[in-house]
């Protein structure tokens, strides 16, 4: 059962000052089933965030249609959510009343219900004992914890990530994959990650898709076959150095590679 369907999504940006129309995407049709990781990567400039913001109701599209659960996207909705790659936390409010703060907007969740989430997904993300911190005592991936957690407890339909971890220094971002393989086999959300970095998407995916430089299109779709669990030695296997290695080939038919980075840190 497909949980979000994107069939013939459209987008244009009118460019006032050239007084010129770019077309951003073009025709992008996509499935993503119930409960599947899919990661999305592609050249700079190919619509990767604009498509991800399409699906989350913050930007508008020209043509073609998004369907989640059978429904119509027409804006936000509290069957998503979206982790960005800044944190944007509250810095005046603590962990649990960032983790917190997405329960109270939806205003469906009694207070005891926001409590006891609040505790199991400060729980699940690793951040037990650090509850009444607040955003400056944290690091980098400690705060990013904390979006994820906040994201989580909404309990969203989907998860919507664009680049979560870029800012992240190379060592920080590995073991956050790890920890958010993790995070996410328990939590089991439909997954649309945007990437840059191709070993990031072939390690987390399911499946991943390959867009075209602009205008956007699907490129192709990589079934990704190693089982779950999944630990970071799994990138040193030839297998997945061959996969990594063909959706390489299929972005580099494309002119632009500026923003790709092929290997960790780059």
């Amino acid at each position: 059962m497909n949980k979000l369907e994107i069939r013939g999504l459209t987008k244009h940006y009118d460019l006032e000052r050239e007084r010129r129309q770019v077309l951003a995407l073009s025709d992008v049709s996509l499935s993503v089933a119930e409960g599947e990781f899919m990661a999305i990567v592609g050249p700079s400039g190919c619509g990767k965030t604009s498509l991800l913001n399409i699906v989350a109701g913050l930007l508008r599209y020209d043509g073609g249609s998004v369907i989640i659960d059978g429904k119509r996207v027409e804006g936000p909705g509290v069957e998503r959510a979206v982790v960005f790659q800044q944190a944007s936390l509250l810095p005046w409010r603590t962990v649990a009343g960032n983790v917190r703060y997405g329960m109270e907007m939806q205003r469906r969740f009694d207070r005891e219900v926001m409590r006891s989430r609040t505790e199991h997904f400060v729980q699940l993300v690793g951040l037990n004992g650090f509850e009444r911190h607040y955003p400056s005592e944290l690091s980098g991936g400690m705060q990013q914890r904390v979006n994820l957690a906040r994201a989580l407890a909404a309990d969203p339909v989907v998860m919507l990530m664009d680049e979560p971890f870029a800012a992240l220094d190379a060592q920080t971002r590995e073991f956050m994959q790890a920890e958010l393989l993790k995070i996410w086999a328990e939590a089991r959300k439909t997954v649309l990650f945007i990437t840059h970095q191709i070993n990031e998407a072939v390690y987390l995916a399911d499946r991943v898709t390959v867009m075209s430089a602009r205008p956007g299109r699907v490129k192709g779709i990589v079934e990704i076959p190693f089982e779950r669990p999944r630990g970071l030695a799994l990138k040193r296997d030839a297998r997945f150095l061959a996969i990594e290695e063909k959706i390489w080939q299929m972005v580099e038919e494309a002119p632009d590679r500026i923003g790709m980075a092929k290997a960790a840190g780059e």
